[in-house]
């Protein structure tokens, strides 16, 4: 009797970690998008690395039977610095985390959307690292039908704090626009200097990456390397001249844009399945990555913020969905 009942307990244990072990999600629409958002969570978030935010992580967004985002990676560990899916964002300064070159190994420096994470003895900063977290902030999430409201409050870590706070939220009247509405709020002694992109990761009908696709921007646009004969820049367009393969992948830093918000208006479209969106922002952009590998097509436009202590900045950045004709 007693050996069944600790094996119940046991069974009961077992289903217990795996519901546990579920990633929250929140699933919003407003009868034109539908879309399932996974949710910041220190024990069970489906992300749990130390490189992007963890706030607006979209698994999946469908307007008129287009999928937009979705898995684009092949192995899978809430730890790995990218094996995250949808529009999501990195903040940098200095090509580092927040306050990373004035702290000492075994103290604490930020990443904003994470918290405060440990600096070890290291030769440089390492991005594609997943550092240890000191501190992860308190995360207030409240969803809605339309939108889902993130705030990421942090604490002083070295002189820096701040209350982070992003909402992922759908146009009303059955608009295919999604909005993310951005404010960091500066909270500590030092000021915040940082830029903060986006990383898209455009997972667009599960068509792999090539000549179906083309990357549309208001400006002429110029590759600053050599694009490996995969793809090319003519005009206002980046045009893939080949379907990639496994393995291979196009990356380069773009220019050609100014310093007006009208230049952040970029477009990614898909012939084969006529799915399109544009994604624009009311700030300029201050750089431009492309990069793209056979799942996934990734503009990567930067924002540029300087923020006194005791100050706030706001960014927004739309999307507009769309069927080619």
């Amino acid at each position: 009797m007693i050996t069944r009942i600790c094996a119940l307990l046991l069974l009961l244990a077992a289903c217990s970690v795996l519901f546990a072990a579920d990633p929250p999600q929140a699933h919003i629409t407003n009868g034109a998008i539908d879309a399932t958002l996974n949710l910041p969570d220190a024990r069970n978030g489906y992300y749990r690395g130390t490189r992007f935010d963890w706030s607006g992580q979209i698994a999946s967004l469908k307007y008129k039977g287009h999928e937009y985002f979705g898995k684009w990676f092949d192995k899978y560990d809430p730890l790995i610095h990218d094996a995250i899916l949808g529009p999501v964002e990195e903040f940098l300064s200095d090509d580092a985390g927040l306050g990373y070159n004035e702290t000492k190994p075994d103290e604490s420096f930020v990443r904003i959307g994470v918290g405060a994470v440990r600096k070890p003895q290291e030769d440089g900063y390492k991005r594609f690292n997943t550092y240890e977290i000191t501190n992860s902030g308190k995360w207030t999430v409240k969803p809605h039908k339309d939108r889902v409201e993130f705030t990421h409050e942090l604490a002083n870590t070295g002189g820096y704090a701040y209350s982070y706070k992003k909402t992922v939220r759908l146009a009303a009247g059955e608009k295919p626009q999604m909005v993310l509405e951005h404010t960091l709020h500066n909270k500590g002694s030092k000021p915040i200097e940082t830029s903060v992109y986006n990383h898209n990761f455009y997972v667009i009908d599960g068509v792999p990456s090539g000549p179906e696709f083309t990357v549309k921007f208001p400006f002429d646009v110029k590759a600053s390397r050599d694009l490996g004969g995969r793809a090319e820049t003519v005009g206002n367009e980046l045009r893939y001249l080949q379907e990639l393969e496994t393995g291979k992948s196009v990356f380069s830093e773009l220019t050609g844009f100014g310093d007006a918000p009208r230049d952040y208006d970029i477009r990614v479209e898909n012939r084969k399945s006529r799915a399109g969106v544009r994604q624009t922002s009311d700030r300029p952009m201050s750089k431009l990555i492309f990069w793209s590998i056979r799942t996934t097509v990734c503009p990567e436009a930067y924002i540029h913020m300087r923020i006194a202590p005791g100050e706030s900045f706001s960014w927004k950045i739309v999307y507009d969905f769309y069927e080619l004709p």
